[in-house]
């Protein structure tokens, strides 16, 4: 029980780090986009190494298909629910949501899985919490920036961060909680439903923020970040 405690605010710390980071200082808007590539790359490959193939192994490629459909569409009206929200509010307010809802929506599954997998007895993946991390802070530190420069106050900016923080460090104890009722079809559609969140949310809008702050290092940058995960996944 501990362990899953100690894991989840593991995974979770990077978000309210990076929160921090973009508070402390302002950043420039060029290293913000090669932040945002890397983390852009080292979730594609968290995606294609870690969510996918977990998915496949422990319930097949229906519970993952199905997952990922269900994940990319709870992004898309999650994504629609806040834009409308802001036109109601004059255009104001919806500054890094998108990478906040993405933060939230594959946090729960992806620390979910993580705590099944410790009440299970198969132990901790270093490469996926390696890679959890190594997503997490990009985004946070993209996000919040973005809060930070559209008017954002510093304490609602670390408010909302340790808001989602917290709900995903709480995902991987009611994972290992839930861990004897956790069908392998719920931990493949888990893992699924994070991918699949994350690819629209990549697609939508952080590799297009990155593109228009970082310009042409943006590619080299997702490349490196992909790298970079893919070597942890395997390491792993």
């Amino acid at each position: 029980m501990w362990e899953s405690v100690l894991w989840g605010v593991v995974g979770a710390a990077p978000l309210i780090v990076g929160a921090v980071l973009a508070g402390v200082r302002s950043w420039p808007p060029r290293l913000l986009g090669v932040v945002l590539g890397f983390g852009a790359g080292a979730l594609i490959a968290s995606i294609a190494y870690e969510l996918w193939e977990e998915g496949l192994r422990v319930g097949g490629p229906v519970a993952l298909a199905i997952g990922v459909a269900a994940g990319a569409l709870a992004y898309f009206l999650a994504d629609r629910v806040v834009d409308r929200w802001t036109r109601r509010r004059g255009g104001s307010g919806a500054a890094g949501a998108p990478l906040a809802i993405g933060a939230l929506l594959d946090g729960i599954p992806e620390q979910l899985v993580l705590g099944i997998g410790l009440a299970a007895g198969e132990g901790v993946s270093v490469a996926l919490v390696l890679a959890i991390v190594v997503s997490n802070l990009p985004e946070s530190i993209g996000s919040a920036s973005e809060m930070r420069d559209a008017g954002t106050s510093r304490a609602r900016v670390l408010t909302l961060w340790g808001g989602v923080a917290v709900v995903c460090a709480a995902a991987t104890v009611v994972g290992f909680l839930l861990a004897d009722v956790a069908t392998a079809g719920v931990r493949a559609g888990a893992s699924g439903f994070a991918a699949g969140a994350l690819l629209v949310m990549l697609v939508d809008s952080m590799v297009p923020e990155a593109q228009e702050r970082a310009k042409d290092v943006t590619g080299l940058a997702t490349v490196l970040g992909f790298a970079g995960a893919a070597a942890l996944a395997f390491a792993g």
